[in-house]
């Protein structure tokens, strides 16, 4: 069992979530190879959608996640296996995204399939999706008591107490 490469590509998931999450979308179009392709089935998205190439996985998800959308991705169960310099993974992912703008909160979870590829030593997605095991809807006026105290998104002017 190569504990290095698994480690690596533990790390490279994470630094994927996390750089969606905030938006940092040159460090979100590291993890993945020129190359890489991307399967999302998500409903609110349209979905199925089905990218090609990085910049084309990368320029959906500045524009779809632009403004003060808030998104939360949380992946867990991570079950990798590596033969060389490609590798296979699996990560259970529950997710949240708030959309203040249309007073909606999005919850669901999916189980990612990936694929890995290393080049130069660095691991890198090759591809990555998954199909919703389920996904949900809740308007923000239909949770008592729900409000939203912090955004990092939104302007000044939309910020309580801004």
């Amino acid at each position: 069992m190569d504990l290095i490469a698994i480690e690596g590509i533990r790390t490279l998931k994470y630094r994927y979530l996390r750089a969606l999450d905030l938006k940092q979308w040159d460090d979100f179009a590291a993890t993945f190879t020129a190359d890489a392709t991307g399967s999302y089935g998500s409903p609110s998205g349209g979905g199925p959608l089905e990218f090609t190439g990085r910049d084309e996985i990368v320029g959906y998800m500045r524009k779809a996640l632009s403004g003060n959308i808030i998104t939360v991705h949380v992946c867990t169960h991570p079950d990798i296996e590596v033969d060389g310099d490609t590798a296979t993974g699996s990560w259970c992912l529950e997710d949240t995204v708030i959309v203040p703008e249309y007073g909606v909160q999005i919850r669901g979870a999916a189980y990612y399939q990936d694929r890995y590829r290393r080049e130069n030593d660095r691991w890198l997605i090759e591809h990555t999706g998954y199909q919703r095991i389920y996904e949900s809807t809740t308007s923000l006026d239909a949770l008592p008591g729900f409000t939203l105290t912090a955004n990092r998104w939104a302007p000044a002017a939309q910020q309580p107490n801004g």
